[in-house]
């Protein structure tokens, strides 16, 4: 297929997407540090790393923060988003005006980007991952019910596992299905949606990027980009920032009515536990942040909710036939990634119109 000028930014592999990241910010004259996965390769044998790109200067008082692939091949998407930001003249030409500086985060979580899973390295989600492990984990007794029908012995589902699960749903509502499976568990370190023990090195270093380029900034506006849920190709605007009153109607004067609070039972996403942005309260405390969760929908989903499943069966059973991890590792990409010119030219339209509103936010913040 024929690549149209907007889809040119989006790339293929974790590894072209670097490369494209790099070469990007370094024709923008960003200032661009790298923070590498030492204990791991990616599926081409390649470097993995978190890479950073900064226009504008490091002690600006309005930051504007872009993240990609929080979940792995949900990176495909905000990879896209950020080479179309290094490209975009126009964009950039008001950004210096304002004196806002741009903070482009490229692959919170490089292993999952690289090897087609959602979770990290450690089966790690790192949208559940960003808690405070001094305090009680946080519970979801509900999850030990629905684990042996999620994930099953073998893949696909047998006709009793889907039985149980709709006997599940029938009984409990498929809101308290989709609670008990995404809220985030710490218990079942092979499950879904698993949040971990402990802070994942994702974690360590976008807390350490956050200290390093937030430090200075009275005014945070944070977009973390992600796909899978909703409409397909429609950018849902995702409060993912605590249940403060002025915060909401805030991330709502900047970026529009149709944002929507997962605890006020209106997103596409759960209330979940411990989401990246979440640590900019803790390490950019003198800072008004305000943040988004940006997701594109791509297959529905409960679709997307069985690829995800099949991945993490896939973790627990190496031993799979070749053909039948080629084909989850395919399903999943798909799931988080729709390779068209379409697709793309929404998310890139949606998502320029959210950065032009995080400006003028910050311009009269």
């Amino acid at each position: 297929m024929h690549s149209t000028a907007a889809t040119r930014h989006f790339s293929g592999t974790y590894a072209e997407a670097r490369r494209k990241f790099l070469e990007a910010a370094a024709q923008r004259g960003a200032a661009v540090e790298s923070f590498v996965l030492e204990a791991h390769r990616g599926a081409l044998g390649e470097t993995l790393a978190t890479d950073v790109a900064l226009l504008g200067k490091p002690d600006a008082a309005r930051l504007m923060i872009v993240s990609s692939g929080t979940h792995g091949p949900e990176g495909f998407c905000g990879s896209g988003c950020q080479v179309a930001t290094l490209n975009d003249a126009d964009l950039i030409s008001r950004l210096e005006q304002a004196g806002v500086a741009l903070l482009l985060v490229h692959a919170v979580n490089p292993h999952g980007f690289s090897h087609l899973h959602r979770t990290n390295e450690d089966n790690i989600d790192l949208n559940r991952n960003h808690i405070d492990f001094d305090a009680p984990l946080p519970v979801n007794t509900a999850y030990a019910d629905v684990e042996p029908f999620v994930l099953p012995a073998t893949w696909p589902p047998t006709g009793a596992d889907e039985s149980a699960m709709a006997a599940y749903i029938e009984k409990h509502g498929m809101r308290a299905y989709r609670a008990a499976v995404t809220a985030g568990q710490y218990d079942s370190p092979e499950g879904v949606f698993y949040g971990g023990k402990a802070p994942s090195w994702s974690n360590r270093t976008m807390r350490g990027i956050l200290r390093k380029y937030g430090t200075a900034a009275t005014h945070i506006g944070w977009i973390d980009i992600h796909t899978g849920l909703g409409p397909y190709g429609h950018g849902e605007k995702i409060y993912p920032g605590r249940n403060a009153p002025a915060d909401l109607a805030q991330a709502r004067a900047w970026w529009g009515a149709d944002v929507f609070a997962p605890f006020d039972g209106q997103s596409a996403s759960a209330d979940v536990s411990g989401p990246v942005v979440s640590a900019i309260y803790d390490e950019c405390p003198q800072a008004s942040a305000a943040l988004m969760g940006l997701e594109f929908g791509t297959l529905p989903d409960m679709e997307v909710m069985t690829r995800l499943r099949a991945d993490t069966w896939l973790r627990r059973h190496p031993e799979a036939l070749a053909e039948q991890q080629r084909a989850i590792r395919q399903d999943l990409r798909d799931a988080f990634y729709c390779d068209n010119d379409e697709w793309k030219g929404m998310v890139l339209g949606q998502a320029r119109v959210v950065l032009l509103q995080t400006l003028q936010g910050l311009k009269g913040a």
